[in-house]
């Protein structure tokens, strides 16, 4: 099937009137800007994918490096992570280990290199998911990196930056109401309040619909090829909300209904102020490879 490329007015006319407009905002009926903004950027490399869809490591590495110094505005990769990390800090990499479409073990080690370059101490640097309220390094954590791929969700609608904190609590069901709503709430808590310097939304191959808990099949993820990334977490997950969709409409025709809409996005930012949700307040940097970017 030819995909067509989405662009802002489409997926504008596209979503007015219904419940993902809501979710993601009111610049979502209305291309008015307003502050604070918030930038996110979005880089892509055709080559970042072998034969199996192997992620290649080196490739992701330089995506890495040219993304987060375009997000900082620094010439190189090392001046760039020297602005969000400090020799001295213990630092937490939230991954995402659902073993259907789990974070790359490459992209780990990329981020985990980064911090050592910077001065951080192996013995201070931790890699963890559902282990992290028994993980001495995110217990004493001064700094956290999120990184998890990006997926559609039964209980949330989408799987995003702010959906992979859910660890951080023991009573993870109490969090799945109304959409996941309540999510923004354990970003306040102490073991991540403040902490977190760098979300890192893995688009290398995004499922894009689902229905169901723990919904996942092959016709539904595409090789996109692409890194999401940000300083706000709210941001970055409303530019993921928006590629998936704009993928369903570009694969059904039109937008296919999820589970549920991605209110939690909308809500971490109108009441828990983590972020901006609405997409005519967001800066987006697109770098790289452009082909059917859709967004």
């Amino acid at each position: 099937m030819k995909e067509k490329t989405i662009t802002r007015r489409n997926f504008l006319q596209a979503t007015a009137g219904t419940a993902m407009a809501a979710a993601l905002g009111p610049g979502l009926l209305g291309e008015t800007w307003a502050e604070p903004m918030a930038k996110v950027v979005l880089i892509r490399n055709a080559g970042v994918l072998g034969p199996g869809d192997k992620v290649q490591e080196e490739i992701l590495e330089s995506m890495l490096d040219e993304g987060v110094k375009s997000l900082l505005g620094s010439n190189e990769p090392r001046e760039a992570w020297q602005k969000l990390f400090k020799s001295s800090d213990v630092v937490g990499i939230k991954s995402n280990e659902w073993q259907k479409l789990p974070t790359p073990k490459e992209l780990e080690s990329v981020i985990k290199r980064r911090l050592l370059d910077v001065g951080v101490a192996e013995k201070n640097i931790g890699i963890d998911d559902r282990g992290v309220l028994n993980n001495p390094v995110f217990l004493n954590a001064t700094a956290l990196v999120n990184t998890r791929p990006l997926r559609t969700h039964h209980w949330a609608g989408v799987g995003t930056c702010l959906k992979n904190y859910i660890q951080f609590v023991p009573n993870r069901p109490d969090y799945h109401e109304e959409g996941c709503s309540p999510l923004g709430k354990i970003w306040t808590y102490p073991i991540v309040k403040g902490k977190t310097r760098l979300n890192i939304l893995c688009c290398l191959t995004p499922q894009f619909y689902g229905r169901g808990a723990n919904f996942f099949d092959r016709r539904y993820v595409w090789p996109y090829k692409g890194l999401i990334l940000g300083t706000d977490p709210v941001a970055v997950d409303a530019i993921g909300a928006h590629l998936l969709q704009a993928k369903r409409i570009a694969f059904f025709g039109e937008d296919k209904a999820l589970d549920v809409p991605p209110i939690h996005i909308m809500v971490a930012d109108q009441k828990y102020h983590l972020g901006v949700s609405d997409l005519s307040r967001i800066q987006l940097i697109k770098l790289g490879w452009m082909e059917e970017v859709l967004v």
